[in-house]
């Protein structure tokens, strides 16, 4: 009979009359049909002429005490991957001094009724306290495992949400450092409370679908909803107020744009040195003190849409892309970038920013004698402008480039030279005056009896024209 024992963490297997111990680590999968299967983890790099035991199979014949053993042995592997990947996460944090508590000298500030995000592991969620001690804060529900400090020196970032057009008032904290939230490793906290409760009526809609829209009870009802979100955001202002140690950063939602992050459509709000998006998870927060360039991609007249991809400073970092921002945003956020000193560059497609910056990382001075981001500048022209010296000099301007050239001619001679082909132009354009007047010659002599016999308006025209092409041919 197959037995797990939970406390040393192993299966023990029947084997030729024996019960040989496996522990739970080195198993791969286990299944059931009648039998249970058991695949074990082979290592063969190490050791290639040891022997392995790669699969046992068992046969059974109570099918449900098979599924018993399978299921006491998945959730014993599940148990001890967590606790390891848990004790690995624990190894690549820094070391962090610990908290100190107010004790008895003053009461700490504190906040009660919070949510926090990530939460704790379990299926029930606890609302907790969040308490700000000498150097640091301390978040701890009725549940004695459920604990966690945030230190004032590992705070990169302190946010203060207030609830205007969301449902939720927010304390974030975006750390220096990862820290252990339960068993996740995560580098931004957050605090919130829900001052509002989504509630549905009987009929499917909301409250205010209700056949009365002039219900007393519905009018107090909103009234003490506004009253208890009026009072949540003062709680908390007066809670980040109070604490000195931090400076708290507020969304400029009139700067405000909506775009996609992750999966859904969000509304991503600058603050005074941060780009943040704080209502759902995955959180947003970018240091704009930590970016490079922003490039607007997609930007094509009549277009929708367009993108934004954010390149931070350090290189190894991934872009990250904000996508599908309305276009009624565009001017506003080319104000904003120019307003914070950030550099941004606009292109008509998506580019492909991996290799890119790769080749940034692998060459940067050549990427820095090429011109650096300037690939990137729509505007910058193709060629170089050409010297406007080495332009066209039409023939009559032999005499003056030949007097500019030589520095000890006389005045005279130049007021002559000038004079003469002042001379020239004057009688190059009388040439081609007279030329124009032999062509309509050509034309009028051609037409002379039409014009004659139909109209004898048209024959003094044509007169006037014919006596002066024969004075400036005199002349000329």
């Amino acid at each position: 009979m197959i037995q797990v024992d939970q406390k040393k963490e192993a299966v023990l297997l029947p084997i030729y009359g024996s019960m040989v111990p496996f522990h739970v680590s080195n198993q791969q999968d286990s299944t059931r049909n009648n039998y249970i299967r058991i695949i074990f983890s082979v290592i063969t790099l190490k050791n290639q002429g040891a022997i392995y035991l790669k699969e046992v199979t068992f046969r059974c014949k109570d099918s449900k005490r098979s599924s018993e053993v399978v299921q006491a042995i998945k959730t014993l592997r599940r148990q001890v991957n967590a606790r390891e990947s848990e004790r690995i996460e624990r190894g690549t944090l820094v070391n962090q001094e610990k908290l100190q508590l107010a004790g008895n000298k003053f009461r700490p500030l504190r906040l009660s009724g919070l949510w926090i995000r990530p939460q704790f592991s379990g299926r029930k969620r606890v609302p907790g306290a969040l308490e700000a001690h000498a150097n640091g804060f301390r978040y701890s529900t009725t549940r004695p495992n459920e604990r966690v400090d945030v230190l004032f020196a590992n705070v990169k970032h302190a946010f203060l949400q207030p609830a205007e057009k969301e449902m939720l008032t927010i304390l974030h904290f975006h750390l220096h450092n990862h820290i252990m939230l339960g068993n996740k490793k995560t580098k931004d906290v957050q605090f919130y409370v829900e001052v509002m409760d989504a509630v549905q009526s009987l009929g499917g809609g909301g409250r205010r679908s209700s056949p009365s829209a002039y219900d007393p009870g519905e009018i107090l009802e909103e009234q003490r909803e506004r009253d208890r979100k009026n009072k949540i955001n003062v709680d908390f202002n007066h809670f980040a107020t109070r604490v000195s140690a931090l400076e708290f950063e507020q969304p400029l939602r009139e700067l405000g744009f909506s775009g996609v992050t992750d999966k859904a459509r969000v509304f991503i709000v600058p603050t005074s040195s941060c780009l943040v998006m704080l209502t759902e998870t995955p959180v947003l927060v970018v240091s704009l003190s930590e970016v490079e360039i922003v490039n607007l991609e997609r930007v094509v007249f009549g277009q929708k849409y367009f993108d934004m991809a954010i390149v931070f400073k350090d290189f190894k970092k991934d872009v990250l892309k904000i996508n599908a921002i309305d276009t009624s945003y565009l001017e506003g956020i080319k104000k904003w970038l120019d307003a914070i000193d950030i550099k941004y560059y606009e292109s008509k497609a998506n580019l492909m920013w991996r290799p890119i910056l790769k080749r940034i990382t692998d060459d940067p001075q050549g990427f820095i004698d090429d011109g650096g981001w300037e690939f990137l500048n729509l505007e910058r022209s193709d060629s170089e402008p050409e010297e406007s010296d080495q332009g066209y000099e039409p023939p009559d301007a032999e005499d003056e480039s030949e007097s500019e050239d030589e520095d000890s001619e006389s005045e005279s001679e130049r007021t002559k030279k000038k004079k003469k082909r002042t001379t020239e132009e004057e009688k190059c354009k009388r040439r081609l005056s007279v030329r124009f007047l032999e062509k309509i010659m050509d034309l009028s002599m051609f037409r002379l009896q039409l014009f004659f016999y139909n109209n004898h308006f048209s024959f003094i025209i044509i007169y006037i024209i014919v006596h002066n092409y024969d004075l400036a041919k005199k002349k000329y």
